[in-house]
């Protein structure tokens, strides 16, 4: 009886660190996306969501768009969609979450990125997550983050007492760029938030080897999405059909693995426990003598006159070069004469760029700094320290896609995850 007993213990054990088995019940879900802004992939992740909305108990679809025009106008189109696919995919499944029922859950978050302290106001979205959270249930609540951090940050700010009934897994990368204040106000205040920061393994479930956000081509939209009901013929106009789904990672890593364990393996990445986030404080503006590694949060602190303007003012700017335009960005005014700007450069590179202001006497002019390919780099005595439950891309050199840091750890499932996909378009057909 005893061996029995040690038998069926590790037995258990090992299903926990190392099987590909998720538990049994259902995870509780919540989205918050940027859908509809500058970055068509969260359509398709939010098309692959409702086809496989019966493996998870859907609390919430919170539009969060940090930067774009997204809005909850864009879900609710896309469950319209569902609606009309939804009577063929229940002949395969029962389960799928109902339409009225999505309806009623998808609320409007924060159309904007947070000033420099990180909050501002609650929204729809904020108080949502708050609500969810708190509800009576033994599982936590999974909130997975497919833009900017700005609404889970105001709900964490309004009600810090949640932290300790949701787990984050948040497609970070370029979305640590558009919401670097709403990310270092949670670093600094909830250091021991249960935190899957996702910066760069995401990129090996679509991108080639060296260069994030460059879409692998494939023939997977002909073979399978093509003529697959109202969601396929909507897919098309996303990349053309090719597949990027960067935000999908996320309920992959639910899908198919042990979510309490985010060492082991997974479709959605393996990840590794780190016990800071990278950050630098320049007081000066920088040049190609100065390095960080990619994610840093590099916060400027710059000296200049002394001007009669609320605290929290957007007043200067970064203006950083991208493809043919650039990308500006909001620099404070933080009281007293110090101006402050936030930006975390989403991949190894040397970034030129330039301060702009209209205040007389501003340090205006151009900077440079060197990025580097590993996160989270040397330490730095500004970075913010983390509790026991912050976990990040994998930095083993075998889990490395070329340049991409953790990539082989979701690239391998790849073909895995597509033909388990390719099964439910056939549904459509």
């Amino acid at each position: 009886m005893i061996r029995n007993s040690l038998l069926f213990f590790f037995c258990l054990i090992s299903i926990q660190l190392f099987g590909q088995k998720t538990p049994s019940a259902k995870p509780r879900v919540l989205i918050s996306t940027d859908i509809g802004g500058t970055d068509p992939d969260d359509n398709q992740s939010m098309a692959h969501l409702l086809m496989y909305s019966d493996l998870f108990d859907l609390e919430g679809l919170v539009s969060s768009p940090s930067y774009g025009s997204g809005n909850k106008e864009e879900i609710l189109r896309m469950i319209d969609l569902y609606e009309k696919d939804l009577p063929l995919l229940q002949k395969h499944k029962t389960g799928f979450a109902s339409p009225n029922y999505l309806r009623s859950i998808t609320k409007q978050g924060r159309k904007g990125a947070a000033p420099f302290k990180g909050f501002i106001s609650s929204t729809e979205g904020s108080d949502w997550i708050i609500k969810a959270a708190k509800k009576k249930d033994s599982r936590p609540l999974w909130v997975l983050v497919w833009g900017g951090l700005d609404d889970l940050a105001q709900a964490l700010h309004d009600a810090p007492e949640i932290q300790e009934n949701i787990r984050v897994y948040w497609i970070g990368g370029p979305n640590k760029k558009w919401s670097a204040n709403s990310y270092a106000y949670i670093a600094a205040n909830f250091p021991d938030l249960w935190m899957i920061e996702v910066n760069s393994s995401y990129y090996g479930f679509f991108s080639n080897n060296q260069t994030p956000d460059v879409v692998k081509t494939t023939d997977f939209y002909q073979k399978n999405i093509q003529e697959a009901g109202h969601l396929g013929a909507d897919f098309k106009d996303y990349y053309d059909g090719e597949i990027k789904m960067g935000d999908t990672p996320s309920l992959l890593y639910l899908m198919n693995g042990y979510p309490g364990n985010p060492t082991g393996e997974s479709w959605g990445g393996s990840f590794e426990k780190i016990d800071r986030s990278s950050r630098v404080i320049f007081e000066r503006k920088t040049s190609l003598s100065d390095s960080v590694a990619f994610c840093t949060v590099v916060e400027y602190q710059l000296k200049g006159p002394k001007i009669e303007v609320p605290a929290d003012s957007a007043v200067f700017w970064m203006e950083v070069p991208y493809g043919d335009g650039k990308q500006v960005w909001p620099g404070y005014f933080l009281g007293n004469g110090t101006y402050s700007l936030r930006y975390a450069p989403k991949q190894a590179e040397v970034l030129n760029f330039v301060f702009t202001s209209e205040i007389e006497g501003f340090p205006t002019g151009e900077s440079q700094l060197v990025v580097t390919n590993l996160w989270p780099g040397k330490a730095n005595p500004d970075d913010f320290i983390l509790g026991e439950n912050w976990y990040s891309d994998s930095s083993k050199p075998e889990d490395f896609d070329g340049r991409l840091q953790g990539g082989n750890t979701i690239l391998k499932w790849r073909n895995d995850i597509l033909n388990d996909w390719a099964t439910r378009w056939s549904w459509l057909k």
